[in-house]
């Protein structure tokens, strides 16, 4: 699979959470005074998605499934619980459920992180900043759920 072919699969969960915009719902959440302004998100995701596709395509470079299906395959599945915490924060308006999905998300990442950095060190640190990022994206949803009952 070419780069191409992982930035296009990377770049479809957030294509799905586009479907679930913050809206009013959102905009009506007390909020701690660390949140982040909205314009933000976008540009930081877009950066985010762009090392973690190229992190995904250097694992790949190393033989593909048939050598690495662990780190392909964990890749996938935390895309895949990325993919759902947009549907259920703004879509479901769910942000208890969502806190449970995002820490699963977490140590999707975590593992993914690890499976990477066996295969290739760079790869694997290039999913720190989104293990980070999804950090306190987890304390932003714990916050917002307990701000919020």
């Amino acid at each position: 699979m070419s780069l191409g072919g992982w930035l296009l699969l990377t770049f479809a969960a957030p294509a799905l959470g586009g479907l679930f915009l913050p809206g009013e719902w959102y905009a009506q959440l007390s909020k701690p005074s660390w949140n982040p302004p909205n314009w933000l998100f976008g540009p930081v995701w877009a950066v985010l998605y762009t090392a973690m596709a190229v992190a995904a395509w250097l694992v790949w470079q190393r033989g593909g499934f048939a050598s690495q299906s662990k780190a392909p395959g964990w890749y996938v599945a935390q895309l895949v619980l990325n993919a759902m915490w947009t549907p259920i924060f703004f879509g479901l308006k769910q942000p208890a459920l969502a806190f449970v999905e995002i820490a699963l998300l977490w140590g999707a990442i975590l593992v993914t992180l690890l499976a990477f950095w066996k295969v290739n060190r760079f790869a694997g640190a290039l999913l720190l900043p989104y293990l980070a990022w999804v950090s306190f994206a987890a304390i932003l949803n714990f916050t917002l759920w307990r701000l919020n009952q």
